[in-house]
């Protein structure tokens, strides 16, 4: 046996950073410093929503019910909007703005839930900060698509931006924390 101390997988850092950079990347084209690419795509498809599932099946495995249904459902949030860009870039007549909408209402509405949660919780401000800002994300996005105003887009990319930061901020503050042994980032 070795004396170094052995901690349990905490899978948290992998779905934050999956989620976080993302967020990032989408909020980058939402802004329009580029646009969506089949590389936005992928880092959907693999890292925000692959890596996301996973980090919900271990939250899962280890009981932890918060983390593996947040996990989980923007995992899939991640498959499902990348689904619906291929489809609306496909056949665009069959999705609405309208549509577009609801589902962003939809998930600001799942979104909310979880940050009302993590306030009852009283957990760390960096976790409540992701929610309440992906929140507001939501419902920038819900305006957009909407209305089809751009400003809306541009206001979202750069609070998805931020929103994003938080995360891997999050992400990385539980990893360095939790390698090192200090506190050395505060959440």
């Amino acid at each position: 046996m070795s004396d170094q101390q052995t901690t349990q997988f905490n899978p948290a850092t992998l779905g934050l950073f999956g989620f976080g950079t993302t967020t990032i990347l989408l909020n980058i084209c939402n802004a329009g410093f580029m646009s969506a690419s089949n590389t936005v795509f992928m880092m959907g498809i693999f890292y925000g929503g692959m890596a996301q599932f996973i980090a919900g099946l271990f939250c899962a495995k280890q009981h932890n019910t918060f983390g593996a249904t947040a996990f989980t459902s923007y995992g899939l949030f991640w498959w499902s909007l990348v689904g619906i860009f291929f489809v609306h870039n496909e056949f665009a007549e069959t999705i609405t703005g309208g549509a577009l909408s609801a589902y962003f209402v939809i998930w600001a509405i799942i979104t909310s839930l979880f940050a009302f949660t993590l306030i009852i919780k009283k957990a760390h401000l960096s976790g409540i900060t992701v929610f309440v800002t992906l929140t507001i994300l939501f419902i920038l996005l819900a305006i957009e698509k909407g209305t089809g105003n751009a400003l809306f887009a541009k206001i979202a990319g750069w609070e998805g931006m931020f929103c994003g930061a938080s995360a891997v901020y999050e992400g990385y503050a539980v990893f360095l924390n939790e390698q090192t042994g200090k506190n050395i980032l505060p959440l």
